[in-house]
């Protein structure tokens, strides 16, 4: 097993693939599609030719930057392949954006465990994450 991340944005099928594999939701396929020529930076993690993760920066680059997507497949995960997308993340964040670009998250518990080890911290009961879909 050779395990290589790579700065690279996944095609829209392996992008859903990899979310749906790695219990994160779904998404249509068109939405994929215009999300992803959106990504702001983009890395992927493989075995051989075979997509195991994933993570995603979006947002405008210089105010306001989300990380989203970060996914590794479950017959991989355990092996430090979330700290490496994340390390990978956050050396763009560190070297490429401002440095006072707002850089957020939303956490699945027990991920923002993972989070806070690269400067994250919870803003709650300051502020609190909200979210809606579009319809």
């Amino acid at each position: 097993m050779t395990l290589e991340l790579v700065p690279q944005t996944p095609g829209p099928e392996i992008y859903l693939q990899l979310r749906t594999e790695g219990g994160l939701s779904s998404y249509s396929i068109e939405a994929a599609e215009i999300g992803l020529k959106n990504s702001l930076y983009c890395v992927m993690v493989f075995d051989g030719e075979e997509p195991v993760g994933m993570g995603r920066l979006v947002g405008d680059g210089g105010c306001f930057v989300q990380v989203t997507d970060i996914v590794v497949l479950p017959g991989y995960q355990g092996q430090g392949l979330g700290k490496r997308i994340m390390a990978a993340l956050t050396d763009y964040i560190e070297t490429r954006l401002p440095a006072t670009a707002y850089v957020s998250l939303i956490a699945d518990v027990p991920a923002n465990r993972l989070y806070e080890q690269f400067g994250f911290k919870e803003t709650a009961p300051r502020s609190v994450g909200m979210s809606r879909r579009a319809r």
